[in-house]
């Protein structure tokens, strides 16, 4: 049998390693709820953008749906329909970057506070 083999504990040096698992597996548990919660959180929100003065403007769910698409009388132009289209695809184009960049920054918040040291070689995660 080899050194440090347990079939109850499995590989150990005897250091509570199955300890530091459970901690380890609680831990990345949680994670994935407060990931899930943020998630969620970041969904239910709409993100906003107007361009040409305010003359398009769209707004996505945190899902990245289009939700809504407004466009003034004034924009439209018979005989320029492609500067329309531009607009259109520019508004809807920040308004997912909004979004994007929420759900983003909702996940650094998230994993920034959490104290997994490295994962270069997984050793944050006492792998």
């Amino acid at each position: 049998m080899a050194k440090g083999y347990s079939a109850k504990r499995g590989f150990s040096n005897g250091s509570g390693l199955s300890a530091r698992q459970m901690n380890m597996q609680q831990q990345i548990a949680k994670m994935q709820e407060d990931m899930a919660a943020r998630q969620q959180e970041v969904e239910g929100k709409t993100f906003s953008a107007s361009v040409g003065g305010g003359v398009v403007s769209a707004s996505v769910s945190g899902k990245k749906e289009l939700t809504s698409l407004t466009i003034k009388p004034e924009a439209v132009d018979p005989d320029d329909v492609e500067m329309l289209q531009d607009l259109v695809i520019s508004a809807v184009n920040e308004a997912l970057r909004q979004a994007e960049e929420a759900m983003n920054a909702s996940m650094d918040q998230l994993t920034n506070s959490l104290n997994l040291g490295s994962f270069g070689n997984l050793g944050g995660l006492g792998l």
